[in-house]
């Protein structure tokens, strides 16, 4: 079916242009192109020579403006850098977070090194990464002052604590540095204690580094383990920044006439290039950092003068007098957390931005006379090309009804209604012209840019592909794939009347027990195929699995969405061929999460895969418990606020009991099943779908609980009484499940 959309047979007449045959005169006379081409270059002649005399009165306010909206910009460039630099502490943390949860002090360093080496690479102002564990073991990754990544591990001992440093060696492994013997303990140090009392993450006060002026700052948090009175604290990871390394953002924006400052609202100066030599020569302090009165500078003191005054932060110009001279003062903040009142401020000197002003005088009359040039050059060609522009506008009016005619078949099928849209591509109802059968047609879209198109069409092909060479009767079939002449990649599938499980749940509530088994002795049908062929489908959740009807047939289950499917080998699966281009990583889309490469659903993803480690089936036996653990409950294993605890949870949490979030009845065997699929370990869980289902239909269920035909029937004619045509679904960008949404 590998064609094109289909031609117009007939090309549509080209329409003529109306003749208005009442209404004013002088309004057909003005449209003219005569017209146009005397009135446009006059009208912006006029205007030229008004603003050219006016332009000398108001050239210094406007200049004075410019000079005002450019400091704040630029303003805003450089503290929009630092956020940006201070907000990588937050994925920093996360990471660092999963990373500590899964490490124990008491085993080797070097995998936790590399851990904390990747996470300092490539982010600029990031000193230090560190985890501090109760015992008083601190290990972490720093840049030493000759720019070189180097590994800490202190451990507190009888005699003091042994501090031991390290290199990264040519081939990854660490090599010793040096070793001291010193009295540091983290669990006595402000951050320690500081993120404990909070119990969130916390900016410290800034502290002056130990024998230098420069200032650091470092963003701290408790991570725990266990839930309720079983909750234990595991470390406190903190992520250091040197303030001097970011104060060259400041100074790259610095120029003749203009200085650069990075404060804090205490008065504390964090950074002012400026002053640079002068900041050296003072005397050092280790008691607190380098405040504005230490510098003696008249525009500083004048400065912080100014804005303590009420209401002066609220505006991001201020006006300063120092010295006999005019500053105006563009002010931004530095971050984008409250807790840190760090801001950006420019100085510039009014005499230096007002000696272009003379210049610019010149200049206007100049400009004013090509604008007027140009202006009638730009009218006589546009009188010329009007009737032209207007022509072409009726053909392409026609051109567009005689496409969109067109467009409404593709090969065999002929498109009825679109079902959503999204940046990959459409999902459209269609019917087939001979057969009379309705499918659901999957389109990508040709115009995407080249390297999109690419990856969109890997897991395009992939999908099709997966889905041909399944045949179990729970997995969505697919009949149909190709490529139009006009590059747009489709395949054809079963259209499916019902709905799936999140939608079941959220509109029905939890299910019965009986009917969860049933649910999921089908979807082990499905993946004990696919895991037969070595294939992991690596998102399995409600959204993908379908409960529909065929024929007389109700309650049947189909899995879908095939398109982040890989072999067990982490390759794609062996039907893909050798496409290079298929191994790519593909972008995230909408109900999945990509964190440090991973991809899938947080709130169904098994700790194997949240931890980045190689998969197998088990993965999706693990997913597929939390699948039932949701229809019996009406919520998810875990809930948090973000995706990335949701996956610590996954990681280091207990899941609840059962038990206590249901009221209806629920077979203790079920339970059983379901603690084992949701084991942290893959060893622990059944070791194949086929398996679980075996243990599944072991599974006493008394009569008067069962889910039976008649019951199953009798549900269906209450809620769906008739046969259903798909929408959209709410959002057209999930083209993975839109062909199947009722």
């Amino acid at each position: 079916m590998n064609r094109s959309l289909a031609d117009a047979h007939t090309r549509a007449p080209q329409p003529t242009v109306p003749v208005q045959r009442g209404g004013s005169r002088i309004g057909t006379a003005l449209a003219s192109p005569l017209a146009i081409s005397l009135i446009v270059p006059g009208l912006v002649a006029l205007v030229g020579i008004v603003l050219t005399f006016a332009g000398d009165r108001a050239l210094r306010g406007s200049n004075i403006e410019v000079t005002r909206q450019r400091l704040s910009e630029q303003t805003e460039l450089v503290a929009d850098n630092l956020r940006q630099v201070l907000a990588e502490a937050e994925p920093v943390l996360d990471r660092l977070s999963v990373a500590t949860l899964a490490h124990d002090p008491s085993k080797p360093f070097e995998p936790f090194a590399h851990a904390l080496a990747d996470l300092m690479h490539g982010r600029p102002g990031v000193a230090y990464v560190s985890a501090s564990f109760p015992d008083g073991t601190f290990q972490g990754a720093y840049l030493d002052n000759d720019r070189t990544l180097r590994f800490q591990d202190s451990r507190v001992g009888p005699a003091g604590t042994e501090v031991r440093r390290f290199d990264l060696g040519s081939r990854g492994e660490l090599t010793p540095f040096a070793r001291e013997q010193t009295r540091y303990d983290p669990r006595t140090r402000d951050f320690y204690q500081l993120a404990i009392a909070r119990g969130a993450r916390v900016w410290t006060p800034p502290y002056p580094f130990y024998l230098t002026h420069y200032t650091g700052i470092t963003r701290a948090e408790a991570i725990y383990t266990g839930a309720g009175g079983e909750r234990r604290l595991h470390a406190v990871i903190t992520v250091d920044f040197d303030v001097n390394v970011l104060s060259r953002h400041l100074h790259a924006r610095e120029n003749s006439g203009v200085r650069a400052l990075l404060y804090a609202t205490d008065g504390t100066v964090l950074a002012y290039p400026h002053a640079a030599a002068r900041i050296e020569k003072l005397p050092l302090r280790s008691d607190r950092p380098l405040r504005y009165e230490d510098l003696n500078d008249a525009l500083l003191s004048a400065f912080f003068a100014r804005v303590k005054e009420p209401g002066s932060l609220q505006s991001s110009i201020v006006s300063v007098e120092a010295g006999g001279e005019s500053y105006l003062v563009a002010i931004a903040p530095a971050s984008a957390d409250e807790s840190l009142p760090w801001f950006v401020a420019y100085f510039a000197a009014e005499t230096h931005f007002l000696r272009s002003l003379y210049a610019y005088e010149r200049h206007s009359l100049i400009i004013s006379t090509l604008s007027v040039i140009a202006a009638a050059l730009a009218g006589l060609l546009f009188a010329r090309h009007i009737v032209r522009v207007r022509r072409e506008a009726a053909e392409a009016r026609a051109d567009a009804q005689q496409a969109k005619r067109a467009a409404r078949e593709l090969g065999s099928y002929r498109l009825v209604a679109c079902l959503g849209r999204g940046g990959m591509g459409e999902v459209w109802k269609a019917e087939h012209r001979l057969l009379a059968r309705e499918a659901a047609i999957k389109l990508i879209n040709p115009e995407l840019s080249a390297e999109l198109a690419e990856e969109g069409r890997a897991r395009f092909r992939r999908e099709a592909e997966t889905l041909a060479s399944l045949r179990s009767r729970n997995t969505i079939e697919i009949f149909d794939y190709g490529v139009a002449e006009d590059g747009t990649f489709f395949y054809v599938m079963e259209l499916l009347d019902g709905l799936d499980l999140e939608s079941l749940s959220k509109s029905h509530g939890p299910q019965p027990a009986a009917r969860v088994i049933q649910i999921l002795l089908q979807a082990c049908n499905s993946l004990a195929e696919a895991h037969d062929a070595g294939l992991v489908h690596r998102d399995i959740k409600p959204a993908n699995l379908f409960l529909c009807r065929q024929a007389d047939e109700v309650d049947v289950v189909k899995v879908l969405d095939f398109g982040l499917v890989r072999a067990q080998s982490a390759q794609l699966p062996s039907i893909t061929g050798d496409d290079n281009t298929s191994k790519k990583s593909l972008p995230a889309e909408a109900g999945l999460t990509q964190a440090g490469g991973l991809m899938g659903t947080p709130a169904y993803m098994a700790p194997e895969q949240a931890l980045g480690h190689e998969l197998d089936g088990r993965a999706d036996l693990y997913s597929l418990g939390c699948v039932a653990f949701y229809l019996l409950t009406g919520r998810p294993v875990f809930e948090a606020d973000t995706p990335m605890r949701v996956m610590i949870a996954h990681v280091s949490s207990a899941p609840p009991d059962l038990r206590t979030l249901i009221a209806d009845w629920i077979p203790a065997e079920l339970e059983s099943v379901l603690a084992s699929c949701l084991a942290k370990s893959p060893d622990d869980r059944p070791a194949s779908a086929r398996a679980l289902g075996a243990l599944l239909r072991a599974i006493p269920v008394p009569q008067n609980k069962a889910w039976t035909e008649d019951r199953a029937q009798d549900w269906w004619q209450l809620h769906y009484p008739r046969r259903r045509t798909i929408r959209p679904a709410t959002d057209p960008r999930q083209l993975h499940i839109i062909e199947t949404r009722p």
